[in-house]
């Protein structure tokens, strides 16, 4: 148990020290936060605070696991690298978004449209690096083909199907956490208490690798905090929640607990669910709106509640979802 508690210190404290050094770059490279024009407007005053700080959290995830698997470790080294690739693919979305200001109408940080790379390209990057992940577990001789069942604590083989069931199901967290993102310290928080559920569940099912790799996220996740609580200092930007997404989607994969995310990480789901049902219900009803504005979170603002309130409110409801996932897998200590 000491070995998480000390990767959870580490990488807790390379973000400490990242951050304070970090932001000034980011703000000196004008990689400041867009606003859209239709979001709430309490989020005016959030434009050009510094974005792409999910960097400080993936270099105190890469050093940490790097420390601890003495190079030859491949499984938690290559968790590492799909989590840095998927990392890439936001780095990406966030360069288009600000670096080169690629908006319709961009005024005082402000935009009228959604910006960056386009949802089918994205989509597409992620279902080659989701691929690679199931093919690797697929044929892992330690992990296979099969899932864990919730509460009924059996396995259960996919057989054929465990590749595309794998590529769907981390292309939705990718999203889902992606979603997640849109209040001062909701997706790192969240996550943060996500990845306490794979921790112990990875402890108490001998992924001694992936027990390593769920600590220093959860140390990276705690770290960042102190500098994206409302007021944030820093944003993540889609570097960081492709990063946070990434590696909810592979911990889950590598211990065999694909399912156990719909449970400990309920909110993802809801937040993911509310645009579906947003757009869908638009479409359908030819503009009118189910949510005042989706995904949900921007909702609860809208009808009035304070930014800080629905952060530790769905802090709240994920740290119980995480208690319930475990009585799932049936953790004991």
């Amino acid at each position: 148990m000491n070995r998480p508690i000390i990767a959870t210190l580490i990488s807790f404290f390379i973000v400490i020290i990242i951050c304070p050094k970090l932001i000034p770059v980011l703000a000196s490279l004008k990689f400041g936060q867009p606003v859209r024009g239709l979001g709430p407007k309490t989020h005016y005053k959030k434009a050009g605070t510094p974005t792409m700080g999910g960097i400080s959290f993936l270099v105190a995830i890469i050093v940490t696991c790097i420390l601890f698997s003495g190079g030859t470790d491949f499984t938690l080294l290559f968790a590492v690298l799909l989590t840095v690739i998927f990392s890439l693919i936001g780095f990406l979305d966030d360069y288009v978004k600000i670096a080169q200001k690629n908006a319709v109408v961009y005024e005082q940080g402000i935009s009228s449209a959604s910006l960056g790379l386009g949802m089918g390209h994205k989509i597409i990057l992620q279902i080659v690096v989701s691929a690679a992940l199931a093919i690797y577990t697929a044929y892992h001789p330690d992990l296979g083909t099969d899932i864990i069942i919730p509460f009924f604590n059996v396995n259960f083989d996919l057989g054929i199907f465990f590749i595309p069931f794998v590529i769907f199901a981390v292309v939705g967290i990718l999203n889902a956490v992606n979603f997640t993102d849109g209040l001062d310290g909701l997706a790192s928080g969240v996550t943060m208490i996500v990845m306490t559920f794979f921790l112990f569940a990875c402890i108490s099912d001998g992924y001694t690798s992936m027990s390593i790799f769920g600590a220093s996220v959860i140390g990276g996740c705690l770290g960042f905090l102190c500098y994206n609580f409302n007021p944030a200092g820093v944003f993540m930007g889609d570097t960081g929640s492709m990063a946070l997404g990434g590696a909810v989607s592979v911990i889950a994969v590598l211990s065999k607990t694909e399912l156990f995310v719909v449970i400990a990480g309920l909110i993802y789901v809801i937040e993911a669910l509310s645009v579906v049902l947003q757009i869908g219900y638009f479409r359908l009803t030819h503009g009118k709106r189910l949510f005042k504005m989706a995904p949900i979170h921007h909702h609860f603002e809208l009808i009035g509640y304070e930014e800080t309130k629905i952060v530790i409110s769905f802090w709240v409801f994920t740290a119980v979802c995480v208690m319930i996932a475990m009585l799932s897998l049936n953790i004991t200590f």
